[in-house]
């Protein structure tokens, strides 16, 4: 098997079958163009709809071994620094459910970051593990969440004898990264395997100012949200097995649950992606973020000179559950001016069109990608931020009402999957106090989870997400948004 990162084998192959013009007698059908609404063919064009290959096609993804598939797989492994490397067509959410199923085979429990993706808390009401959480390291003055420190995990360990593994996330949304290689060593020294959902971290491989990459610190299983920031199609991703993970995760319980858990038709337009983006990364990426890194630079010394405006970056490291920081997450500290981060991003969209990933009360997060060919994106939100920064003045005090800490978790009184599946109904949020939840509530900021499905919502929690909303927070997880209601699991009384 060849492992020339030039190559592209899995797109080629896509190619090379749309060439010969076949007879497209299988889905999809559109039948390669033809057959599709005039509209989406002018959108998209030809040349994408003919490359709209079902799997399971001779000489792409069957055939003499190695397939065209296995070998861009392979390609993917030796790119990342993997033992083996799954693509993921349902995005890194996918990952997360397969990370879980796979972890239900060895064990009941599992220690989990509380700030986990959604998808992680998907993935335990699908595998039924009982999750045994860590609290994450919440910084009070930025008002976010950070990552798990050693020492969390080592607490948490010590209340979870029985854990299958741990499970972290690294990088965060505003681009701390934990101590993986710490996390690992403990993990390891408990015999257990380190998950780590670096979804926002398929480029630190690829550039040595960089944070080290999950894999490289020893991380046994990692999800990786390829099309975040390396520039794959979105909704495509990656699984990473580590070298030596075998001994601590079950490959093939990991492959089950990659099947599991995809599409009977994955769009060869994603897989192609990944293997396009792979070769980009991994032959240019080097470069591509030697640009992007000193884009990003200028960008914050620009930013900074705005007089109100602060930026995250280097310098965040070393505070509790940072050890180091990923530049490309341009987050912009907003406490300076008479603004928060809700009143600023509409205002921005209506000066220049200025879409950003996320903000919150104090911060706004710009995404940069490593393969961006041209930045103009990056003064243009300078020429943004200054306009409105002009509008709304400055607040030097910084006296807006701050977010008070969240008060402590209620207790776990049935695992996710039984509160999922059991009986529930809607009752008023002034009547919900004291029941367990069927559903999660996370206000942003910090977006900890202040309750996740089977665990009993205490009357503090209830009065803190309903603050929250009233300051201009907002809570995500919830069928009510507004928090007029509350989706609780039938008592058996």
């Amino acid at each position: 098997m060849s492992s020339d990162q030039r190559l592209t084998p899995y797109l080629d192959a896509l190619r090379a079958y749309s060439a010969r013009d076949p007879a497209r007698l299988h889905v999809p059908g559109h039948k390669g163009g033809p057959g599709a609404d005039a509209g989406l063919l002018e959108a998209l064009g030809q040349r994408a709809l003919r490359l709209d290959i079902p799997a399971l096609t001779y000489g792409i993804d069957l055939g003499p071994e190695p397939t065209a598939f296995a070998q861009a797989q392979q390609l993917a492994a030796e790119a990342w620094g993997a033992d083996r490397t799954w693509f993921l067509i349902n995005g890194a959410s996918q990952g997360n459910l397969a990370a879980g199923l796979a972890l239900a085979h060895q064990g009941g429990e599992v220690v989990v970051q509380r700030n986990a993706h959604s998808s992680t808390i998907d993935a335990l009401v699908l595998s039924g593990l009982r999750p045994a959480f860590a609290a994450p390291e919440v910084d009070a003055e930025l008002g976010i969440a950070h990552c798990l420190s050693v020492d969390a995990l080592e607490r948490a360990l010590a209340r979870a004898p029985a854990a299958a593994g741990v499970w972290v996330v690294s990088p965060t949304y505003f681009g701390a990264v934990a101590d993986v290689g710490a996390l690992a060593a403990l993990s390891h020294e408990h015999g257990l395997p380190l998950v780590v959902d670096e979804a926002w971290g398929a480029h630190l491989a690829f550039h040595e100012e960089l944070p080290e990459h999950a894999l490289a610190a020893g991380a046994d299983l990692v999800v990786s949200s390829t099309h975040k920031i390396v520039g794959s199609l979105t909704q495509s991703a990656m699984l990473h097995l580590g070298h030596g993970a075998g001994a601590r995760i079950n490959e093939q319980a990991i492959d089950r649950a990659v099947t599991l858990t995809e599409s009977t038709s994955p769009s060869a337009l994603l897989t192609g992606s990944l293997d396009a983006a792979r070769r980009q990364a991994a032959v240019h990426g080097r470069e591509l973020l030697e640009r992007a890194l000193r884009t990003l630079r200028e960008t914050r010394e620009q930013i900074r000179a705005i007089e109100g405006l602060e930026v995250l970056d280097e310098r965040l490291a070393g505070r509790p559950g940072v050890f180091a920081y990923d530049p490309l997450r341009l987050a912009i500290d907003v406490r300076g001016i008479a603004a928060s981060g809700y009143e600023l991003a509409p205002l921005l969209r209506e000066i220049d069109d200025i879409n950003l990933e996320l903000y919150g009360q104090h911060l706004v997060v710009a995404v940069f990608g490593m393969s961006e060919r041209d930045y103009g994106e990056a003064p243009r939100l300078v020429r943004a931020l200054q306009a409105a920064v002009l509008r709304v003045g400055l607040d030097p005090g910084g006296t807006r009402e701050s977010f008070a800490p969240a008060p402590p978790w209620g207790e776990l009184a049935m695992t996710p999957r039984e509160a999922y599946l059991g009986a529930q109904e809607v009752v008023p949020a002034s009547s919900a106090a004291g029941r367990i939840v069927a559903e999660s509530l996370a206000t942003y900021p910090p977006g900890i989870p202040n309750v996740l499905p089977g665990e009993r919502l205490t009357p503090q929690t209830l009065a803190y997400v309903q603050r929250t909303l009233e300051q201009g927070g907002s809570v995500r997880g919830a069928s009510d948004r507004l928090l007029r209601t509350v989706r609780v699991v039938v008592d058996p009384s």
